[in-house]
């Protein structure tokens, strides 16, 4: 065999390998891609590198595959049912309330299913894995629930904070809601301060980055009339405030 044949053979193997290697990096980068979703654009223009964010998102897959996750059984789900049930009736005449609860309740879910829930980037990282197509829900949640902490967040706002954490608590449970299309409706309006004695405001004790406590969501009993609650206009059925 001539070298000008050896040559053409290797030549004819490194093209072949690395035509091999361009489709696997390729594959890679498209189940990337679906499974993060918008998560994976928001990675790629946080690092300013695909490489980078994909090492990322890569790395957040070992992670969670390392983690004890694991589904709800049946009575554990249907009793979460139940109390989001409860809190959403409490929004009607306690709107900050009931999303401090909502955030307790969806950080309880997280705890039972295996996930740690300390951590703000974390908590977030670890949810992009398998629950990427509510992340922005839980983002906009969070943020208004700060927001709500500074009294600069409107019924409004917590009505859409609402919304939001119920997209992450149903995906968590296993269920699907059009909630997840939901869009936040920015406003800005005072809310009464946090008063002696009283619980800590939204953000400033519950979520990522706070230990939760260890007993379960207590439930509270609504009662069945005296509501005088608008149709929603969102498509959802998070009732509105009391009117006065």
């Amino acid at each position: 065999m001539s070298s000008g044949t050896i040559v053409i053979i290797v030549i004819a193997i490194i093209v072949v390998v690395a035509a091999i290697a361009g489709v696997a990096y390729t594959t890679r980068r498209r189940r990337l891609q679906q499974r993060f979703g918008p998560e994976y654009d928001r990675m790629v223009e946080e690092k300013g590198s695909r490489t980078k964010a994909e090492a990322e998102l890569a790395n957040r897959q070992r992670r969670v595959a390392g983690l004890d996750i694991r589904p709800l059984d049946p009575a554990a789900r249907a009793q979460y049912s139940q109390d989001w049930a409860v809190v959403q009736e409490r929004f009607v005449d306690a709107p900050q309330d009931a999303v401090i609860a909502a955030q307790r309740l969806v950080m309880t879910v997280m705890k039972e299913r295996g996930y740690p829930t300390e951590g703000g980037d974390q908590v977030l990282a670890d949810l992009s894995v398998d629950h990427a197509n509510v992340l922005g829900n839980y983002r906009a949640a969070y943020d208004i629930s700060q927001r709500a902490a500074d009294n600069a967040a409107s019924t409004e706002d917590l009505r859409q904070a609402m919304i939001h954490y119920r997209a992450l608590f149903q995906d968590l449970l296993g269920e699907t809601s059009a909630a997840t299309e939901e869009p936040v409706v920015e406003t800005t309006a005072g809310l009464p301060g946090e008063g002696a004695g009283e619980e800590p405001a939204v953000g400033t004790g519950h979520g990522p980055g706070y230990p939760e406590p260890e007993d379960a969501y207590p439930a509270e009993t609504v009662p069945d009339n005296g509501y005088d609650a608008e149709p929603a206009t969102t498509g959802t059925d998070v009732p509105r405030q009391r009117r006065s």
